[in-house]
């Protein structure tokens, strides 16, 4: 079962937990564990995709209940409607808040994306974050006797495949737990020392007009019990946001989700 964030006749969100596909494909056609065949179950109903999380990352997921919905929703994600926020923890020490404007390739699939053109050009990419927490802990990684690592707000204003993970690895604070694009030595550091496993990116919030009501929805997914055992232990527990499920008639903006 998964946890339903907000449901109505043309919307439903659920909290998809790390390691879950968001849909099969014929890459994964032999994956068990898929959201949208578990949701489809739960509900009893069909259900379409707007858009889609990483594998490893958790958090908000947004599907529709019909094809209509679903071709309006896709409108937003794709003209930049919907604003996203995300919680990670990095290694070392972020303090600011600055702005990530770093075009990045397309990454083609070897397989799925045979044919499709090897060489294009980069594509604008543009992410947001801040600095909410850091800590120094008392584990040897590589040469230094001690880690650093830091709690950060993440806002894509772009929506390019892997986008905040590469491009935190682009000013040199890679994800926590990232196999693709992380510090090895670091992942193996956090779970063998905290027992925490996977990737430290979770879709907190997500906020947008609602397609048939136009009302402005601020759907948030709360932390699961892998990221809230590491806040324990990293002294960040103060930092957890608040979830007060869906908030209904807000002035939703941009600013009012980073700051």
């Amino acid at each position: 079962m998964l946890d339903i964030l907000y449901q109505d006749e043309h919307l439903i969100a659920v909290n998809k937990p790390s390691g879950w596909l968001v849909h099969r494909s014929w890459l994964d056609r032999h994956e068990k564990v898929v959201v949208m065949q578990t949701v489809r179950d739960q509900i009893g109903q069909h259900v379409f995709t707007v858009h889609r999380l990483d594998r490893p990352t958790s958090g908000v997921l947004l599907m529709a209940l019909s094809s209509e919905v679903a071709r309006q929703m896709s409108q937003q994600f794709e003209h930049h409607q919907i604003n996203k926020v995300y919680h990670a923890v990095v290694r070392g020490h972020v303090h600011e808040a600055d702005t990530i404007d770093y075009p990045l390739v397309e990454q083609l699939d070897k397989i799925a994306d045979k044919f499709a053109k090897q060489d294009k050009d980069a594509q604008p990419a543009i992410s947001h974050y801040r600095g909410l927490s850091q800590v120094e802990v008392p584990i040897a990684v590589g040469p230094y006797d001690t880690a650093r690592y830091s709690l950060v707000e993440l806002t894509p204003q772009t929506g390019r495949k892997h986008q905040l993970r590469r491009h935190m690895k682009h000013i040199f604070h890679p994800i926590i737990g990232d196999s693709a694009y992380g510090d090895l030595r670091h992942n193996r550091a956090v779970v063998e020392h905290f027992g925490c496993q996977g990737l430290m990116l979770h879709a907190s919030h997500l906020a947008l007009q609602h397609p048939v009501t136009h009302q402005p929805l601020l759907i948030s997914a709360p932390w699961d019990s892998r990221w809230q055992n590491l806040m324990t232990e990293f002294g960040w527990s103060s930092q957890c946001p608040e979830y007060n499920g869906v908030e209904i008639n807000l002035a939703i903006t941009q600013d009012s989700l980073v700051r």
